[in-house]
């Protein structure tokens, strides 16, 4: 496990997680499923599977670096990479695999969202250790596909060749990477049988991603892997804040995956969801007979069916009449949401922030 590295990309702000992600204390940071834990110390604790705790870098923003210290005491405060500005994935991912290749010339990265839901831990080790193998033997590019059990459009897609059905644990070469589609066509996805649902993990070695990134991205390569010689020492964070100044805003897929021809997608055997909305929350919280996913000790739920409820323990609730709907209350802010609406949450943010800035600041 000497040579593998773990990247845990934490700088996103959870904005379709209000109220109770904020751009102070986004949904990384937070215990949304009422367990005692943040979704960034499971990642953590997770990531443990596959390398030792010092070979665990967390990208981030600078606003949240004492949020990160704060939730992983057992780091070493030189594993915290922060960025000054958000840019992306393709700039926080040559940021953190340039550093760990000045450390380990060997490196294998497992780069990885810091909230994901991910169950069934001992399936997710094999499944990254078989894509390990996998980018180690042939200079590949891997990430892992989920077989998908809707047609959901809030994921990007990965295509495979029609004519090979792949097993969990399987290595296939990947054809396309697909945006996040249409209803109709995240229809035509799922009856294909040949798309896979993109996690945004990756597995690769660090001269591999970064040869990439020269090939294909070569500025933003030449900003953060043209010198090496900065990295750990006094000059890193003045040196890397120039090159998030200079860099373009953009993704790893756009940059570099919807480009290579040496990507593989290995497909997992474990339970999986991003988070990235409430609705996704649902599927994974212990629901009653109606339906209803309730987190909060005082809550009481009458007449009402296939809701989720997220209110503090100290909050009495009565909620009666309500179907298919999100109720979340945090901060003194409360949203009572159609499910089928969440798709529209950051619009509704924007004229409720100019209305009542003073909510949004806190």
């Amino acid at each position: 496990m000497k040579d593998n590295y773990c990247i845990i990309m934490a700088g996103g702000i959870g904005s379709r997680f209000w109220p109770m992600s904020t751009p102070q204390r986004p949904k990384q940071f937070l215990d949304v499923l009422g367990i005692g834990k943040s979704l960034i110390q499971m990642t953590f604790e997770r990531l443990l599977l596959i390398a030792p705790k010092e070979n665990i870098f967390i990208v981030t923003n600078d606003s949240y670096k004492e949020l990160v210290k704060e939730q992983l005491p057992e780091i070493n405060e030189m594993q915290i990479l922060t960025e000054p500005k958000r840019k992306n994935t393709a700039p926080c991912i040559a940021y953190a695999s340039a550093k760990i290749l000045s450390i380990n010339p060997n490196a294998t990265l497992v780069v990885a969202p810091s909230d994901h839901l991910i169950l069934k831990e001992d399936k997710f080790k094999e499944t990254v250790d078989i894509a390990i193998k996998n980018a180690i033997s042939d200079e590949r590019l891997v990430t892992i596909g989920i077989k998908p059990t809707r047609p959901d459009t809030g994921y990007g897609y990965i295509e495979f060749s029609q004519n090979r059905e792949i097993f969990p644990g399987q290595i296939t070469p990947v054809n396309h990477f697909r945006e996040k589609p249409s209803r109709e066509m995240a229809e035509l996805f799922l009856k294909s049988g040949n798309y896979y649902w993109n996690s945004g993990i990756f597995i690769w070695q660090a001269k591999t991603i970064l040869k990439a990134l020269e090939k294909f991205k070569p500025k933003l390569h030449k900003l953060f892997a043209g010198d090496l010689s900065f990295y750990n020492t006094d000059i890193e964070k003045e040196n890397v804040n120039r090159c998030f100044e200079a860099c373009e805003d953009i993704s790893i897929d756009f940059a570099v995956m919807e480009n290579a021809k040496n990507t593989d997608v290995v497909l997992a055997n474990f339970d999986w969801s991003d988070l990235g909305t409430w609705g996704s929350l649902y599927n994974h919280i212990e629901k009653d007979y109606n339906g209803n996913a309730v987190i909060g000790d005082n809550v009481h739920i009458i007449n009402s069916s296939n809701c989720i409820v997220n209110l503090p323990n100290n909050k009495l609730a009565l909620i009666e009449g309500l179907n298919d709907h999100i109720v979340v209350e945090s901060d003194n802010m409360l949203m009572i949401l159609n499910k089928n609406d969440e798709q529209n949450l950051k619009k509704y943010l924007h004229p409720m922030e100019k209305k009542s800035p003073s909510f949004f600041k806190k």
